[in-house]
Order: C-alpha cells, then sequence, then structure tokens
C-alpha cells in the first residue's frame, strides 16, 4: 500500500518509546491511521498537533498492516492552541473525526467542510465568524454516518440560539447513537466548546 497525498492530523497517540499512532483525515481514503517513528521527537512532535495540515506519506506491505507515515508539515495551526476558544472547536473537530468515522472510507466532503471549518477558527476575528462552519461540520459528520435525517443547520448569518439549538439537535445524534459507549468520552471536548461559546453568545 502506497498513499502520498495532503492530510489534516486528527489524533496522535504516543505508542512505544519513540514512535506515534497518527489518525488524519485524507482527500480520498478518508481516515487513515499511521504509525510515525519518532513520533515522540522535538522535532516531529510539534507537526502533529491536531488540525494541521500535512503532506502524508503511507507505506505498508500489505492492505491489513498498519502502515508507516512519514509527514511534513504544510500549514500550522498550532498557535492556536494557546487560545481557549479556537483551542475547543480544533479539539472538538479533530476528535469528533477521529473517533466517530471508520477507518479507510472515503468521504471528500467531509475532507473539505473539516478544512474550511479548522480555517474559519483561524481566519475569522470571534467566534461568530466560525461557529456556524463548525456545527455545520458535526452536521455533515452526523448525516455521512447516516443519522442526519431531518436535521438543518442554521441558515448563513443566524443569530446564538438557533446555532445552539442546532448543536443541541446534533448533539442527542452524536451521544445516543454516533458516541455512544466507548466512544462517549469524546463528547467531552465538544462540551467544553460549548460552554465557552454560551459564555460569549450570552
Amino acid at each position: 500500500m502506497l498513499i502520498r497525498c495532503p492530510a489534516i492530523v486528527c489524533s496522535v497517540l504516543l505508542h512505544g518509546e519513540h514512535g506515534a499512532v497518527v489518525r488524519a483525515l485524507t482527500p480520498d481514503d478518508g481516515l487513515v491511521a499511521g504509525y510515525v517513528r519518532g513520533g515522540r521527537s522535538r522535532r516531529i512532535r510539534p507537526i502533529l498537533s491536531p488540525g494541521n495540515l500535512v503532506a502524508a506519506e503511507y507505506r505498508a506491505r500489505t492492505e491489513d498492516q498498519l502502515p508507516g507515515l512519514t509527514v511534513e508539515l504544510s500549514h500550522s495551526r498550532a498557535g492556536l492552541l494557546a487560545e481557549p476558544l479556537p483551542a475547543a472547536a480544533i479539539d472538538w473537530l479533530c476528535a469528533l473525526t477521529a473517533v466517530a468515522l471508520p477507518e479507510r472510507e472515503p468521504f471528500p466532503d467531509l475532507y473539505q467542510a473539516l478544512e474550511a471549518a479548522l480555517a474559519a477558527v483561524e481566519y475569522a476575528p470571534s467566534a461568530r465568524g466560525w461557529a456556524l462552519a463548525a456545527l455545520r461540520y458535526e452536521m455533515l459528520v452526523v448525516a455521512g454516518l447516516g443519522y442526519g435525517v431531518g436535521l438543518e443547520p442554521p441558515e448563513e448569518g443566524a443569530d446564538w440560539p438557533d446555532i445552539l439549538d442546532g448543536w443541541r439537535q446534533s448533539g442527542r445524534l452524536l451521544s445516543d447513537d454516533i458516541l455512544s459507549g466507548r466512544r462517549a468520552s469524546a463528547l467531552d471536548a465538544r462540551e467544553r466548546l460549548i460552554e465557552r461559546v454560551k459564555r460569549i453568545a450570552q
């Protein structure tokens, strides 16, 4: 197996003394996990920050084997992790992707939507400029997994009550179905984001 493509880092699990297992969302192959040799190192670890865009190369002898992964940084969003509200948004968007999506199933629309949502978090002057993009991505994930019948995001320019109501609606589907059981801990990141948004929406 050989995959060369841009990828968005979604989760990092330190593995062994030096490495890390990284899950990243790719345009054509969906969520793909790979082992990064030296992933704990001072040089590579900053590249693996969730939300970063990397040039990824996955290599494995067979399709069933965990591939080795090498990465080169294309665009860093690590600086945003020092800001509580953008950090909470990036944390949730990436955690949702890493936990909810099945591996190696293509979701090209989700790749584009995740990159757009992360870019909105990065460049919008305030949360009002990216909250709707984050909600729309969440709803796209729900719909992409077959649970979004009747779920419609608010229109462009929606006020905070409509956005928060949208989060409430999709949250029921996430907690009851998609992220139930062992994956429910990912919802902690969502709660942190919504609580921080509520503080500025009052």
